[in-house]
């Protein structure tokens, strides 16, 4: 019987991910339950018998809504059904100072899943975000006025982290769990509208599709694809210059104020992050603000930034400092 084309474009992805691995490899994958991770890891149990790959499902506990553990050990009856060789349930607590609660979440879950494959001596851990994904990141990009970084959107991979789904659809994913008999849960928070992510999957794109005609969310998706390599570019220009500008107590201003707009905006940027705030909560306001302390210095006593983070200037010298009370 002919491979349905939904399950063969998921196996596709996965296969262009860990052919890069060596036999003997260990693979995690971030599993929720959902028809996007559920379909990943189906299709890299099955790309992995032909690499000789062990595969590790992971699915993490958040404790954000009851009833989570009763969740977490449904989606590891389901990981051992598809067949991986090892499961895991890590449990986190989600604090969320400084940030909102999907950030808080979401860097929750990326640091349990980076110790885990230390822990384990993964090569690679792999996520299930998809064309859609991609695509509501962009609109949120352009909505927020975040710049070229949003627009690139995600990363296909960065660490030990890839996203082989990037390719294909939402609606592939389902289909392919639907064909292979495969039964995925369908989160509440969702289609909470709430979430201005959740806004713009049932509102915003149904729209700019109805109007401009199908096929946008592959389009903005293409469009990240085109900016990313630009990006990665001046990231590595901005981290040379960021290491050419440290002094005694912080960054030297006047090293920062002869780098070109692009590259100084990167480079506060790098800064506050290595500072401590997160970089999904550090829009462009914020730098632009942290660029007036270098380039229109009138006595402004600092910039205050999230994750509980200060900018400022003394003299010839711009710091970051990091305190739980302003």
């Amino acid at each position: 019987m002919a491979l349905h084309p939904t399950v063969a474009a998921v196996r596709l992805g996965v296969r262009q991910v860990i052919g890069e691995l060596t036999p003997g490899s260990t693979v995690l994958v971030a599993c929720s339950g959902g028809a996007d991770s559920l379909a990943l890891l189906s299709a890299v149990v099955f790309e992995a018998r032909a690499h000789a790959v062990r595969v590790v499902g992971v699915t993490v506990d958040h404790q954000l809504q009851d009833g989570s553990a009763d969740h977490a050990a449904r989606v590891v009856d389901q990981m051992r059904a598809l067949g991986v060789d090892e499961s895991v349930t890590a449990t986190v607590s989600v604090t969320a100072e400084g940030v909102g609660p999907e950030a808080a979440a979401r860097q929750a879950r990326y640091d349990v899943l980076a110790e885990l494959a230390t822990r384990l001596d993964a090569d690679q851990v792999l996520l299930g975000h998809t064309l859609d994904d991609q695509a509501e990141t962009v609109l949120l990009g352009l909505a927020r006025g975040s710049g070229g970084r949003s627009l690139a959107g995600m990363r296909r991979s960065f660490e030990v982290f890839r996203r082989p789904l990037l390719d294909v659809t939402r609606a592939d994913t389902e289909t392919a769990c639907v064909t292979e008999g495969i039964e995925f849960w369908t989160d509440p928070h969702n289609s909470d509208e709430q979430f201005t992510r959740v806004r713009v999957r049932t509102t915003v794109l149904p729209m700019l599709e109805h109007e401009l005609g199908p096929g946008i969310a592959r389009t903005l998706a293409r469009t990240a694809d085109q900016l990313r390599a630009d990006t990665s570019y001046l990231d590595a220009v901005a981290d040379a210059a960021l290491a050419e500008a440290v002094t005694d107590g912080g960054l030297a201003i006047e090293r920062l104020s002869r780098m070109d707009v692009a590259v100084r905006g990167r480079v506060l940027r790098l800064a506050a992050v290595a500072a401590g705030s997160p970089p999904g909560e550090l829009f462009h306001e914020h730098v632009v603000a942290v660029d007036r302390l270098v380039m229109q210095w009138h006595g402004q006593k600092g910039v205050d930034l999230p994750g509980h983070v200060r900018a400022l200037r003394a003299g010839d010298v711009l710091g970051f400092e990091r305190g739980l009370n302003r």
